[in-house]
């Protein structure tokens, strides 16, 4: 042994040691990226700028703003009137504050908690919430679950997690969207649920409010709909499929899917056993026994006026950001203009089957009315539809009153023309010409609709008589642009397509509705001031708070009142004798107005869209009568044959039934010139003598007609 070796053992080397230079190689592979210089520079420039910090703040700050957005949705949100809105139903009131009906077509009957079957209540706590009484409105494992479902699937939930206290949350005041953002407000509507009702209060609202398919909303109409009985009586296997059904009330029914019923049932004694609710032998009786399927659910029939309860809702919906599904479920009080007695007359004609003509084919014509106050603009009557009988309308169907778009041909006149040509110093008894003429580069050349001219007219007789000829001639020396501009004071939208003189005789591209044509004649019931019409005049939630006040009309000045008397006078002439509109005047009764017709689409002899407005200091009646499919079939150009006796028997019944009957303070205008009042004897006498023979000729070839009939 060296004097130099050292006496300490050697110390043998293992597959597990690494030598310095392995080491350093191995720092070198981390720390090679770790101090590269544009990660050093990076680094430094994060440290620099507090980037990391920033971004932190960014985060924070969002989050922030995130839960304060969550937070005040979830306070804004009618907690408080939530089960009041679910006991009380959405009634409906009429101008006198009589209640007039409710919306209730999807309105559930509501039961007390103590009311319904502890089978139900068992059965859904076991299936949707078993630790329903023990969490805070939300439960940490089913949330857990839903959040590794939104990752798994990118972003959507597929299911769980969600309470009763959240199902309740989503069911009355969100969306059925399964997004992540919806599960947030759901979570923070339920924790308010929690801060204002019991837990038996949350269940009772839940299972007054759940749909479990086929209609049937809520414990009670389920249980009259699949079993003729009250939820209290619901026996466990009848309340084991209904239980089963909230999973998928389209699927899970038997009704719609009896096996997939029997199979969902099953699942439900189950856990129903596992919970602890009842026994193994309870769930094998059960899970063994037939289903019986009774049906004693009778939907509420105080839905009472179809036509305006649909306009009403229309109206809420599109105007006050109130969403439909509310309307039926949260006890609002809504105040209208409806007048009852009106209503019900109206519905009352429009029922008469007789009143529409038929095409070859056997296809009816379509009509419509709207009845509308003059002063206010509230809206009495309205019809969308020929009535064919009982259980014929289609909720929020297509409302012809309201909704639908048709040309107005020569109920246009006195908006687009004659009220202008008044304002303009013309007089009723003013010469209008009445040739045949073109206009402008495209020839545009009005006719009568007798093909004939009389060379000059009162604009009186051009009205009454509804000539063409000497309202184009009109508007073309009064200025189309004004005419444009009278008929938007009127309410009436225009395109520029509609920018021609073809506007004096309703030449519109998208047409107008009764309800604008009837708003437009309000101006001259109304002294000159147009009302725009309106169903609904205030809405008070189920609090008691008035969530829209519309009780103040709104309203514009569309001409003088001297003008809107002359207008009258003249509209008084049409269904005076000899007038256009004569033929449909109420027996009885003075109304002012205007007749309307438009010619086919394919040009044949006809009418495609007949029109009648008329009105008295109380009330403004629009009436159209046509086909859906114009271009299909078509009305007989008279109005005698069409709208004509729907009109006269419409507004004979409304003036009947009115409680008001102010006359007009203006007569009539003369419909023709003034000639020479002096007498000429000899003229007299000759149409005298010629008359006679006239009448002598008749009288002998009426009794010449009786003698062959009684002879046969």
């Amino acid at each position: 042994m060296s004097e130099h070796q050292s006496l300490e053992p050697q110390k043998i080397p293992s597959r597990h040691d690494k030598t310095e230079k392995e080491i350093v190689s191995n720092e070198k592979w981390y720390r090679k990226i770790w101090n590269h210089p544009w990660v050093q520079k990076f680094r430094e420039f994060l440290k620099k700028y507090h980037v990391i910090k920033l971004f932190f703040t960014i985060f924070l700050t969002f989050t922030a703003f995130f839960l304060i957005y969550l937070v005040y949705g979830a306070k804004t949100a009618d907690v408080t009137g939530l089960r009041a809105g679910m006991i009380q139903e959405t009634v409906v009131y009429d101008e006198e504050g009589q209640e007039a009906g409710a919306l209730n077509i999807s309105k559930a009957e509501y039961v007390p908690l103590n009311e319904i079957s502890t089978y139900m209540k068992d059965a859904v706590l076991s299936t949707e919430d078993k630790r329903f009484y023990e969490h805070k409105g939300f439960d940490p494992i089913g949330i857990l679950r839903a959040f590794a479902g939104v990752i798994i699937h990118r972003g959507n939930i597929v299911g769980g997690g969600s309470t009763l206290t959240q199902q309740l949350a989503k069911n009355t005041f969100l969306t059925l969207d399964q997004t992540l953002m919806r599960k947030a407000k759901e979570l923070f509507l339920s924790l308010e649920i929690e801060k204002h009702y019991t837990k038996d209060q949350i269940f009772e609202m839940y299972l007054n409010n759940a749909y479990f398919g086929n209609g049937a909303y809520g414990i009670e109409n389920a249980a009259q709909r699949y079993f003729g009985k009250s939820a209290a009586n619901l026996s466990l296997s009848e309340s084991a499929i209904l239980a089963g059904a909230l999973k998928a009330p389209s699927y899970y029914n038997p009704i719609d899917n009896y096996d997939a019923t029997i199979k969902r049932r099953a699942t439900v004694l189950s856990l129903m056993v596992n919970n602890g609710k009842i026994s193994e032998q309870d769930a094998n009786i059960a899970g063994e026994s037939e289903i019986s399927l009774v049906d004693n659910y009778v939907a509420n029939s105080r839905y009472r006026y179809p036509y305006y309860f649909d306009a009403v809702i229309n109206e809420i919906t599109q105007n006050y950001g109130i969403k439909e599904e509310d309307l039926f479920n949260k006890g609002y009080r809504i105040y209208t203009g409806l007048n009852q007695k009106l209503q019900a007359d109206m519905e009352e004609t429009f029922g008469n089957t007789q009143l529409y003509p038929a095409y070859d084919d056997g296809t009816k014509a379509q009509a419509a009315s709207i009845a509308m106050e003059p002063q206010t603009g509230n809206v009495l009557a309205v019809v969308g539809g020929r009535i064919d009988g009982a259980g014929k309308h289609t909720f929020r169907g297509f409302n012809r009153a309201t909704q639908m778009k048709v040309q107005p041909g020569s109920t246009f006149k006195p908006l687009a023309v004659y009220t202008l040509a008044l304002e303009e110093g013309y007089e009723p008894n003013s010469t209008l010409i009445d040739e045949k003429r073109s206009y402008g580069p495209e020839k545009y050349t009005p006719e009568n609709w007798n093909h004939q001219n009389k060379g000059t007219v009162t604009m009186t007789e051009a009205l009454s008589l509804s000539w063409n000829a000497p309202a184009v001639w009109l508007l073309d020396q009064l200025g189309l642009k004004k005419g444009i501009e009278k008929v938007h004071q009127f309410g009436i939208s225009t395109v520029p397509e509609d920018e021609y003189l073809g506007i004096a005789l309703g030449g519109l591209t998208k047409g107008v509705s009764p309800m604008e044509m009837a708003s437009a004649y309000t101006t001259f019931a109304n002294k000159g001031v147009r009302a725009k019409g309106r169903f609904v005049t205030k809405i008070i939630d189920a609090t008691g708070a008035v969530i829209v006040d519309n009780t103040t009309p709104q309203t514009n000045k569309v001409t003088s009142e001297s003008v809107a008397d002359k207008m009258t006078s003249m509209l008084l002439t049409v269904y005076a004798p000899g007038g256009g509109g004569a033929n449909a005047a109420p027996a009885g009764y003075t109304i002012a107005g205007k007749t309307g017709t438009t010619e086919t689409v394919n040009g044949e002899d006809g009418a495609r869209d007949q029109w009648m407005i008329g009105y008295t200091p109380d009330m403004v009646v629009a009436t159209w009568m046509g086909y859906d499919d114009s271009a299909k079939y078509s009305l007989a150009v008279s109005s005698t044959h069409g709208v004509g006796p729907l009109f006269q028997l419409e507004m004979y019944g409304l003036l009947r039934t009115s409680s008001k009957n102010t006359p007009f303070s203006v007569a009539p205008a003369a419909t023709a010139e003034k000639k020479d009042s002096s007498l000429n004897v000899d003229e007299i006498i000759q149409k005298a003598e010629e008359t006679g023979k006239q009448i002598w000729s008749k009288v002998q070839e009426w009794t010449g007609q009786l003698w062959k009939k009684v002879g046969q």
